[in-house]
């Protein structure tokens, strides 16, 4: 199990094991949560901000305590660690087992590597990983840590829940009395936060305190964990000074960009001579500012290779687009300040932009922080009060749609030294992304057989030209037959080919395949079911078990056509009514009509959601109990 040190917690090592021991004995916990390897029994985290030079300085002492439940437990869960980079930087650090006859044994095999972040814009983590030894049922793994937190604008979240249930779990922050600190819950069930505040001579100290927590629930489909486990986010907004003056922190958007600001103003004074003929040869003869913004983009997409590596301050300060330029490479940061150089010096009003990704619940009117934003991005204005989100990082990006990963998240486009705004990305209609597969069948001696074209347009054409750019020819057949099986599992796919490869706006695929003994024929009869995709068969959520949203990647809408050709000497005998049906959350139209010598299936489906809270789920359950039955129905064609 690897935890962060952004997420660990802190208790004073004085603290009486065995009288915690005895009042949870590791019976009760397993009755009290049966099928758990482990709980949390207790996990405390103690942040102390003070006053050092005049600036705020904070460290934290944290302290976890895992009780073991099962014979089984050091099989999956002996495995354990913590993280740090330079901005977190862990001092002095302890790990022992105290077993369930209480002896004490400390662990000494730490081993530390490179980690990864969840950020993009810091990344030089390292990872200590260990094991506790002697695990056994009642037994405790304890860790002790101490943090220096050299950045204060850089505190992390609080996070309370954990994959396994939690006795108890407190944070406490305690700064002086003249400094303002704020906070704010965030997630899922912080009702369960209980929340005091406590004066002490010239200090003040916030707790917060969860207890018996169950496990978090594990989602493929759900968002980013900040979504729903529930933390609190804390900030120093304000403090004064040796003389007495109060100077303000984090108290604003404003404050927050003018920390923004700060890692951009002294970069990019001049246009080198390299960029600038880059510049001058894809705008030349070009009058449109749309135009050179279109080719200046699309340079950038396919010449800029996009790797993130960042560490300490290098993950917040862009670096010079003329270094961009000349290496061809650089993280989110670089794309942003190579896209902006480029697009000013063609005359388009391009601009810094820090934005977070949809993996991230806030935003900057909410807490206006850094964590807000773990992405940079341009922006571009073409038109009064219209911007264009350019997002260097995504290479079949259309432009004109912002990146699929940024959609209806806040951005802070930066304007001047003193001037910026905080716009909302855009999250295009559904009619903006639309799969059209369309399938002509025809009996056989020992089946069906057809044809597929699969057209799409909008965030379906990026996503399938990001795979086929980078798959091998194997798996890219590979990922070609699961694109078009259909029927059973008895499909075989036969040519298949790609046009479109050109051009980001639309893709299209095209196939031949047979599926043998899918249509049955009786006597002079066939009888076949045209619902060859049961596209959300098995979609149902498990309401009202699932607390936790579920997400999709962007609005859109998918429609299936099925032809049949109907043989010589046949009649359709008995062709299904079809049906609609919509709510509030999405909805479905099947619809059969004979046409000629053939019968269309049409299917449609929409999405308008990008998030799906739990409220809906019964909704979203509803139009299922609709559509199963319509999966079911077959059609007949008798002899003439």
């Amino acid at each position: 199990m690897k935890l962060s040190a952004y997420s660990l917690i802190i208790l004073a090592t004085a603290l009486a094991l065995p009288t915690l021991v005895s009042a949870q004995k590791a019976e009760e916990l397993t009755s009290k949560y049966p099928g758990q390897e482990a709980v949390m029994l207790n996990s405390t985290t103690q942040y102390k901000i003070t006053l050092k030079d005049g600036e705020p300085s904070v460290e934290s002492r944290e302290n976890e305590q895992m009780m073991y439940l099962s014979t089984n437990a050091a099989t999956y869960m002996s495995r354990y660690g913590f993280t740090q980079s330079g901005f977190h930087h862990v001092t002095e650090y302890e790990a022992y087992t105290k077993t369930a006859d209480n002896k004490k044994i400390k662990v000494t095999n730490f081993k530390t590597g490179d980690g990864k972040s969840g950020s993009v814009f810091y990344d030089d983590v390292k990872q200590t990983m260990f094991d506790f030894p002697a695990i056994g049922p009642g037994a405790i793994g304890v860790l002790d840590l101490k943090i220096i937190h050299k950045k204060p604008y850089l505190l992390p979240a609080h996070y309370f829940g954990r994959r396994i249930p939690v006795v108890n779990n407190e944070m406490t922050v305690t700064f002086p009395k003249d400094m303002s600190v704020k906070y704010i819950l965030k997630g899922l069930n912080t009702d369960k936060i209980i929340f005091t505040e406590s004066k002490r001579g010239n200090e003040i100290t916030y707790k917060f305190q969860v207890k018996d927590l169950a496990p978090l629930q594990n989602y493929a489909d759900a968002p980013g964990t900040a979504y729903y486990t529930p933390h609190v986010v804390f900030y120093i907004e304000k403090y004064k000074n040796a003389q007495g003056a109060e100077v303000a922190y984090l108290a604003d958007t404003n404050t927050m960009y003018k920390l923004n600001y700060s890692f951009v103003k002294d970069i990019n004074k001049e246009v080198g001579p390299e960029l600038k003929k880059v510049v001058d040869s894809l705008t030349h003869g070009v009058n449109s500012p749309e135009d050179k913004a279109r080719r200046i983009y699309q340079w950038v997409q396919e010449q800029i290779k996009y790797i993130a590596f960042e560490a300490g301050m290098e993950g917040f300060i862009p670096r010079e687009a003329n270094l961009v330029c000349s290496r061809r490479f650089g993280d989110c940061k670089d794309m942003s300040s190579i896209l902006t150089v480029m697009l000013n010096a063609a005359g388009v009003p391009a601009y810094y932009t820090w934005i977070g990704t949809r993996t991230l619940p806030y935003s900057y009117r909410e807490t206006p922080l850094p964590m807000v934003a773990n992405h940079m991005i341009c922006a571009i204005q073409l038109k009064k009060d219209e911007f264009i989100f350019l997002d260097g990082t995504d290479a079949t990006c259309i432009f004109g749609i912002p990146a699929s990963h940024i959609q209806g998240k806040e951005a802070m486009i930066g304007l001047s030294p003193d001037q910026y705004k905080i716009v909302t990305v855009p999250s295009p209609a559904q009619s903006v992304s639309i799969l059209t597969d369309t399938c002509f069948l025809q009996f056989t001696e020992k089946g069906i057989s057809g044809s597929i074209t699969q057209d799409m347009s909008g965030y379906f054409s990026m996503n399938t030209r990001d795979i086929l750019n980078y798959y091998s020819e194997k798996d890219k057949e590979d990922y070609m037959k699961s694109r078009f099986t259909r029927g059973s599992n008895k499909f075989q796919l036969g040519n298949y080919q790609i046009a479109g490869k050109a051009e980001k706006e639309h893709v299209t695929l095209t196939a031949k395949f047979e599926l043998q003994n899918y249509a049955r024929k009786l006597a002079d009869e066939w009888y076949i079911n045209l619902n060859l995709l049961k596209l959300y068969e098995h979609e149902e959520i498990d309401y009202p078990k699932r607390t936790i949203p579920m997400e999709f990647d962007f609005r859109f809408i998918k429609r299936f056509v099925t032809v049949l050709t109907i043989p010589e000497g046949y009649k359709v005998s008995y062709l299904p009514k079809g049906k609609s049906f919509k709510n509030n959350i999405w909805g479905f139209v099947i619809h059969y009509e004979q046409k000629n010598n053939t019968i269309i299936l049409t299917q449609e489906f929409y999405n308008d959601h990008l998030l799906l809270q739990p409220k809906d789920f019964k909704e979203w359950n509803e139009v299922l109990e609709n559509l199963f039955p319509q999966y079911k129905e077959s059609i007949s064609i008798s002899k003439i």
